[in-house]
């Protein structure tokens, strides 16, 4: 096998780069069975890396460490939920802006397959589609549905001023997009048959000009296929005949693998999944071999900073963790792995040619233990923070009168109803998705999709506040269960077979207004010895040197989430597999850093700063 990579495989791309090749006309082309760039032969060695997954001082640091490990090629989806959270209001500016991320990897010399979806899968939360479409009952996802193609239309009318310029063969100071894929792996979706061609003509009438491509697994390339674009694969291990098999569907094509997944994603509760690096490594020789491209998902996989996992629905709901480590080529924090030199050494010998020397890695700092010495109730925060919506029933998150009428897409929202009496509490399975449930202020037990009743307590005459604290844990990413994907309560709960009515509804997105306001509410105590849930716990990490990246341990604390200087670092629950939240150093300051955590149960007292993640038990991917 190396025999081949050091002879008939050989590629050196070293002089066929962004800035090398300039007034650029060709682009990207297919012809008998290879790629060509500008007229010569090219083979794409790419890595997946998500600008929105990494904070914007580290992208750089990223490309330059893809550069050394041997790749020529950047792919990054784009993801529609943040960069337009309201309907018509855009943003791309600071860790989404997607132009300078783009001319960025020109100066690294990285060419760019950029994936803008709509949908992006991405174990992000909805693929990457806003919430607010949901507010139509009759949404029908990725499909030429009229809601969804209008809205569709309006964001690629946007997105499309960023991207077009920053064509490789139209723009004539080194744009580095080489190809632009035509949604992602629709094959395994396939509920409309003209969806495919209105999103490839919705690229083209744009002005997109450059090579056109498809996603998919084995069992969907066939029905994910459209007239015009290149067909590629997405998999882990090579089956006999898997490459081959593209002939079927096209043929006197390059053969390219979309997506090879070096690693695999987390879910909470299960293991944390690990792929052999030699087992990784062997597989991409035995692809470069057949003299096909390749791009490796993920070369660095970062972070689902805030609430946005995505999360699985085939027998049951799983969430994602916050952690999107991968087990890629890069850890979590952008550190080496034994991949990244085995995958340079396989490179190197393909090429030929010296690579450029590896970065040198960032230190962690382990800033020991943080005493969070403050705490107050959530039942304090609500009237001074929040105004609550009341409703005769019950109404899910996406379709409560919030944020300019788009409603609430992620967080938590508490129901407020007053009951007479106990009984039988049933939720006919309207809770998305797991909802503490109180009386008053006792708590009485937890409802999810699988428990469904819970016994309310008699209390004495009179009547009581019950309360149900709902968490959006994530919404599926993937699968066919998309337009299912509402989140709150999702309809009637009943108490002994009658529907609770008259609710009072509390948002509680946690965003950066309302976690500022948070600091200057009053009625934050010392934390006593035995506190429980849900409340707010602040506490102050002090830092005397320029601050360096960290992780935090939850250790004696439940289930909740950690800001950071108001950013949301994302969720924390103690049944694993991920045990701590990676902090990137440029998120701290020298001096004070405010630390705030939304514990929903039981608290700790201290968190402690460590230099070491432990993201959980691991188990080999079959």
């Amino acid at each position: 096998l190396l025999t081949c990579l050091l002879s008939s495989c050989r590629f050196n791309w070293s002089e066929l780069t962004p800035l090398g090749l300039w007034g650029r006309t060709l682009g990207l082309q297919t012809e008998n069975s290879q790629f060509l760039l500008e007229g010569m032969p090219f083979r794409i060695f790419g890595g997946s890396m998500h600008y929105f997954r990494v904070p914007r001082e580290y992208w750089e640091d990223r490309m330059l460490k893809m550069r050394a490990c041997g790749l020529n090629t950047l792919t990054t989806y784009v993801p529609w939920n943040l960069h337009e959270k309201e309907r018509g209001k855009f943003d791309f500016s600071k860790n989404l802006d997607l132009r300078a991320f783009l001319s960025l990897a020109a100066k690294n010399g990285l060419w760019v397959i950029l994936r803008p979806g709509p949908y992006i899968c991405s174990e992000w939360d909805l693929g990457g589609l806003p919430s607010w479409l949901l507010q139509d009952p009759e949404m029908q996802l990725r499909t030429t549905y009229k809601g969804f193609t209008e809205a569709v239309d309006a964001y690629f009318d946007r997105l499309m001023r960023v991207v077009v310029p920053l064509q490789a063969s139209t723009y004539k100071k080194g744009g580095p997009i080489i190809a632009v894929q035509v949604e992602n792996e629709y094959g395994s979706y396939a509920k409309d048959p003209n969806y495919m061609t209105y999103v490839k003509m919705a690229l083209l009438n744009r002005g997109i000009v450059e090579l056109l491509m498809t996603s998919d697994n084995k069992n969907g390339l066939s029905f994910g296929l459209v007239e015009g674009a290149l067909a590629t694969v997405n998999f882990q291990k090579l089956e006999p005949g898997l490459l081959k098999y593209l002939d079927t569907v096209q043929k006197d094509q390059p053969k390219m693998v979309m997506e090879y997944w070096t690693g695999w994603f987390d879910n909470w509760g299960g293991p944390h999944y690990v792929f052999d690096a030699d087992e990784m490594v062997n597989t991409v020789a035995s692809i470069l071999k057949t003299g096909a491209s390749i791009n490796l998902y993920m070369f660095h996989g970062g972070t689902n900073f805030g609430f946005m996992n995505g999360a699985l629905e085939a027998d049951e709901y799983k969430a994602d963790v916050t952690s999107y480590d991968y087990d890629a080529v890069l850890t979590e924090a952008g550190d080496y792995t034994s991949k990244f030199f085995k995958l340079r050494q396989l490179f190197s010998m393909v090429i030929g040619q010296p690579l450029p020397l590896p970065p040198m890695i960032e230190s962690k700092a382990s800033y020991g233990a943080i005493l969070l010495h403050q705490y107050i109730s959530l039942w304090d925060v609500l009237p001074a923070l929040v105004q609550p919506i009341k409703s005769e029933f019950p109404v899910n998150m996406e379709n409560l009168h919030l944020n300019d009428s788009i409603g609430q897409p992620y967080g938590y929202v508490l129901y407020e109803t007053v009951i007479f009496g106990g009984g039988q509490l049933h939720t006919r399975d309207h809770v998305r998705d797991r909802a503490q449930v109180f009386v008053n202020t006792m708590y009485v037990g937890e409802l999810d999709y699988n428990t469904v009743e819970l016994s309310i307590p008699e209390g004495q005459q009179g009547f009581r506040q019950l309360r149900l604290l709902v968490e959006n844990r994530g919404r599926v990413n993937y699968g066919l269960a998309l337009n299912e994907q509402r989140k709150g309560l999702i309809g009637d709960v009943f108490l002994n077979q009658t529907p609770l009515r008259n609710f009072k509804i509390y948002s509680l997105e946690m965003k950066p207004a309302f976690m500022k306001s948070l600091q200057h509410v009053s009625g934050w105590s010392t934390v006593p010895d035995y506190f429980v849930g849900p409340a707010f716990f602040r506490g102050r990490l002090w830092i005397e040197q320029q601050p360096q990246d960290t992780f935090l341990k939850l250790q004696g604390w439940e289930k909740g989430v950690v800001f950071v200087n108001g950013q949301n670092l994302g969720r924390y629950w103690k049944i694993g597999p991920q045990e701590t939240l990676y902090l990137p150093g440029p998120w701290l300051r020298r001096g004070g850093n405010e630390i705030v955590i939304f514990e929903e149960r039981t608290a700790g007292r201290i968190i402690q700063s460590v230099d070491i993640p432990y993201l959980g038990r691991t188990q080999y991917v079959d």
